[in-house]
């Protein structure tokens, strides 16, 4: 089996004798990991010929970087990002592919190009990434009202959902084509709320100000998977938000003396509280839509509880104990620095991001999203169970062939 394909990169295990069980461990689960990838590439489904993402840096592949001034590039565009999968910076925030990508490959399709570098041909045809390093749900104007700029993106899951619009005429040629086209389609409507409540938090609003929005941000992302109903998605992914409290840039700024503050693992409870408040609310939302649209595949992927596995037992997935510092930063108790982020001199990075589940303070290390992937393709995590909306049809041939 040619692991090098599927992205299982040689670990640098720690020399200790063979009859360490940390070892033996830590040697099952990655390989246990690589298999499941094996699988998916030899287990490819039917069910959907393209993949369309949404969304903001857990999301974007490269399309960033077209938005920036000519001649300037952000930090995510220099070592070490990308060092683990595509051995160069690609515009992904993290070491190597993200969830799109890995969700992309478990069905057997070809990572989807971002669409600032999507060409009129084939590169279009198995999906295409929308989505920006920074984008929120709600538009510029919105927060603008509430003295909230952002001075990075200004990108909404609007403009995102306009560029496709304007692109589907290169996709499909006629409406009965597109039609075929659409429902054979898997949509990725996000993630979504993570940077507007990030954005509002850095710009000096407190929690109070921003519970009220929450609402307003979680109809918006509902309104968007409406949008892509209406013009003919069947299959329709639409993520929680992480566990924001975790994240080491959290930790960093918002960092407290007062015990209290802290769950059982070391992370802030009330930026968790208020994702798990905006989760709630996304999916009631989805149920309604769901009653709205009975024929359409409407899933609530709970990237919050399949990120929250690895920071409550960080040692059974492979990563150090402790899973809140974070890979690539420039110092501090969690390893992230605001003035030194990774990409920049004088951030540094760890040998092995595979023992991280924390990439560069805000995003997760392929390694972790690789164990998400299994979780929401084939465990707990999707609601319905996305494999049972795509069941996968394995024969005894496929399987001798692992």
């Amino acid at each position: 089996m040619q692991f090098e394909n599927i992205g299982c990169v040689p670990l640098a295990f720690p020399k200790v004798p063979m009859a360490s069980s940390s070892s033996s461990q830590l040697i099952i689960i990655y390989f246990s990991a690589c298999i499941f990838f094996a699988f998916a590439k030899i287990a490819t489904s039917n069910c959907y010929k393209s993949i369309f993402g949404f969304g903001d840096s857990l999301t974007d592949a490269g399309n960033l970087v077209h938005l920036y001034p000519p001649g300037r590039k952000p930090h995510m565009y220099f070592p070490p990002y990308g060092k683990t999968y595509f051995n160069r910076p690609t515009g992904r925030c993290s070491d190597g592919r993200l969830l799109i990508d890995l969700i992309a490959q478990y069905y057997g399709l070809p990572l989807p190009p971002p669409s600032r570098e999507a060409k009129d041909g084939g590169n279009m045809q198995s999906g295409i990434n929308f989505a920006v390093v920074g984008s929120r749900a709600m538009d510029a104007k919105f927060y603008e009202k509430r003295g909230i700029y952002d001075t990075v993106t200004n990108v909404s899951m609007w403009d995102q959902l306009d560029w496709f619009k304007q692109m589907l005429p290169y996709l499909c040629h006629n409406p009965s084509g597109c039609s075929k086209f659409l429902e054979s389609s898997l949509f990725l409507l996000g993630e979504f709320g993570g940077n507007d409540y990030t954005h509002a938090l850095l710009s000096g609003k407190n929690i109070n100000e921003i519970l009220p929005i929450i609402p307003s941000v979680v109809h918006t992302i509902a309104s968007g998977a409406h949008e892509l109903v209406e013009l003919g998605a069947k299959t329709i992914m639409v993520p929680s938000v992480l566990p924001l409290g975790c994240a080491s840039s959290y930790l960093t700024y918002y960092q407290s003396w007062n015990e209290e503050d802290y769950d059982e693992l070391g992370c802030l409870i009330w930026p968790n509280h208020f994702a798990s408040h905006h989760n709630q609310l996304l999916q009631r939302e989805l149920h309604r839509l769901r009653e709205i649209h009975p024929h359409v595949n409407i899933i609530y992927a709970d990237y919050y509880n399949a990120a929250m596995q690895l920071y409550r037992a960080p040692s059974k997935y492979g990563f150090l104990k402790g899973g809140l510092v974070t890979c690539c930063g420039g110092g501090g108790p969690y390893n992230f620095n605001p003035f030194a982020p990774c990409g920049d001199y004088p951030a540094t990075s760890c040998e092995d991001p595979n023992q991280y589940i924390n990439w560069d303070g805000y995003h997760l290390t392929e390694a972790a999203y690789r164990w998400m992937t299994k979780s929401l393709l084939e465990g707990p995590f999707t609601n319905p169970p996305i494999n049972s909306v795509c069941p996968f049809d394995i024969n005894e041939a496929q399987v001798s062939q692992i």
